[in-house]
């Protein structure tokens, strides 16, 4: 049996369309509020409006998917928070911008204060690790809109950053011969998990305990890295040309930055949960596009930047590697296979 994202329920090309739909409706609100002028709008990891006295301010939104679904399954609640604060700073950084506070927002079909608890000290967690408070949020109970016989959620949150223009990082100045450095991932991250769990769960339980693997749902539970630190203090020193977040589209992701040319040809060891996962009948281009085998992050930047960019995922505890180049063929093509 062959999987794919499409046949899981998520139509990556028809989302798309849709994201161009929206981007166009919301374009006409672009100039209703005359002290905040938007620097940069819908299409790239965070608007930014420009507010008086010259700063800049972005903001993100996002969630965590389906992996809500393992941490139900699991019992597991500790750590999905985590994935809550990284998906969202980790986007955030990625136009150059410090994290300097959070909101999140829990739906779920019944009140269980020590769930909520669970899911509180994860966002706890990822916030201190990026060093932003979280200032509020929403808690709503709706048995009618989140269904499920036992307890079932959803979790979302936005950040808020500011960024020097100086300090923008849009990608606009990526050039032929600039190198791509992937960051290690800690696993799937938040990402591709209806694909993950249609492969999965038809031969597997999350209980289930695989060699090299560990327990199903465990692997799928790791939380997702976060950047930020080690991020921001390539913004201040070193010279970076373009900042990826590898999530949804996976390495596709890249050409929101530029429409220009990337070619990956060395990525690190595939990750034991997507080896296996590619083993029940997912295709190598599908698992390109949905995960990030092993690359949670992308930089980009001169070659002669490399050691030093090395040099501060190191003091952060990841470790990195230099995995491709841009070149003048547009696309995204990871070991000779075009993808986007």
């Amino acid at each position: 049996m062959t999987f794919t994202y499409k046949k899981a329920g998520v139509d990556i090309s028809k989302i798309k369309q849709s994201q161009m739909a929206i981007g166009k409706l919301i374009e006409s609100t672009h100039k209703l509020q005359k002290k905040a002028k938007i620097a940069h709008g819908f299409g790239h990891y965070a608007g930014i409006v420009e507010i008086p006295g010259g700063k800049l301010l972005a903001t993100h939104t996002d969630g965590v998917g389906t992996k809500v679904v393992i941490a139900n399954k699991m019992k597991k609640y500790n750590t999905i928070g985590i994935d809550c604060v990284a998906m969202n700073v980790n986007d955030i950084i990625c136009i150059g911008a410090t994290p300097i506070s959070f909101v999140d927002y829990i739906a779920a079909n019944k009140n269980d204060q020590r769930i909520f608890k669970k899911i509180v000290e994860g966002l706890v967690k990822g916030a201190k690790k990026s060093k932003m408070p979280i200032v509020g949020g929403e808690t709503a109970i709706m048995p009618d809109v989140i269904e499920g016989k036992g307890f079932a959620f959803d979790l979302a949150g936005m950040v808020v950053g500011l960024v020097e223009r100086k300090e923008m990082i849009l990608g606009n100045k990526i050039k032929p011969r600039d190198v791509i450095i992937g960051a290690k991932s800690t696993g799937i991250h938040s990402n591709g998990y209806s694909l993950a769990r249609k492969a999965l769960l038809t031969k597997y339980s999350v209980k289930d305990k695989v060699k090299g693997v560990g327990v199903i749902g465990d692997a799928l539970l790791k939380p997702t890295e976060i950047y930020t630190e080690p991020i921001l203090e390539m913004v201040k020193k070193c010279k970076i040309n373009g900042l990826a977040h590898i999530t949804g589209g996976a390495f596709t992701k890249l050409m929101r930055l530029k429409k220009i040319g990337y070619e990956i040809n060395d990525l690190p060891k595939t990750p034991p949960i997507m080896k296996l996962i590619g083993e029940q009948g997912v295709k190598s281009e599908e698992m390109y596009k949905t995960f990030n085998m092993g690359v949670g992050f992308c930089v980009i930047a001169p070659k002669d930047q490399t050691a030093r960019i090395k040099s501060i995922f190191k003091k952060s505890n990841i470790s990195s590697q230099e995995i491709g180049e841009i070149t003048s063929r547009k696309g995204v093509f990871v070991n000779s296979l075009k993808i986007a």
